[in-house]
């Protein structure tokens, strides 16, 4: 029984990286991402999203609480997995270290940037507009941390959509996965590029 609830545990942890919370992760990149064509677009992307309805039941039942599960079982994961060299080599293994490192940044990062913005924003102390990201970004301090958390989170999703994909049984031949490895870089660097750049909008205005 208890290797049984591990098992779904996992698959539901594997599962939400990447529905909801990747999905979101995107699109919080890419409402991000207007800040390159100037405040004005920002400001009007970021309000858009903070009027849609029932956005506090969206918050609840679609990021928070699913973020809440899969952090506190990625936790349990990064303090109790083991390597696995016989079935997936040193590569993976590695990736996999790597998976549960940047997790732990990752988790400290969101829960920095949730309490820096979103609880800032609910207690009245910012307004969520292009202001407050520059204001937070050109402390170098902050910056650099931002840099960092953003690179892990990418870096985590997108290692992680391999993961997903083997655990789901989509990708099941060496060849499959080796596939996955490529897709998984792309996707690495392409929403990696997204955070850095709108990181240097803000803190640089270029």
């Amino acid at each position: 029984m208890a290797g049984s609830r591990g098992y779904v545990n996992r698959r539901l942890h594997s599962l939400l990286g990447v529905v909801p919370i990747g999905i979101f992760l995107i699109q919080h990149l890419t409402v991000n991402f207007f800040a390159t064509r100037g405040p004005e677009a920002f400001n009007a992307a970021a309000h858009f999203m903070e009027s849609l309805p029932y956005r506090y039941v969206l918050e609840i039942f679609i990021i928070f609480l699913p973020l809440l599960f899969h952090s506190i079982y990625g936790v349990y994961i990064a303090f109790t997995a083991k390597s696995n060299l016989k079935n997936f080599g040193y590569f993976r293994n590695y990736m996999f270290m790597l998976q549960r490192f940047t997790g732990i940044i990752t988790l400290i990062f969101i829960a920095w940037h949730v309490w820096e913005t979103r609880i800032a924003i609910g207690f009245g102390w910012a307004d969520l507009n292009y202001q407050l990201m520059e204001g937070i970004l050109t402390d170098p301090f902050f910056f650099w941390f931002y840099i960092v958390g953003v690179i892990s989170t990418t870096f985590h999703f997108s290692n992680g959509l391999w993961s997903f994909f083997v655990s789901w049984g989509i990708t099941v031949s060496p060849r499959s996965q080796r596939i996955m490895t490529y897709v998984s870089i792309i996707v690495f660097i392409a929403i990696s590029y997204v955070g850095v750049r709108t990181l240097i909008q803000f803190a640089y205005g270029v």
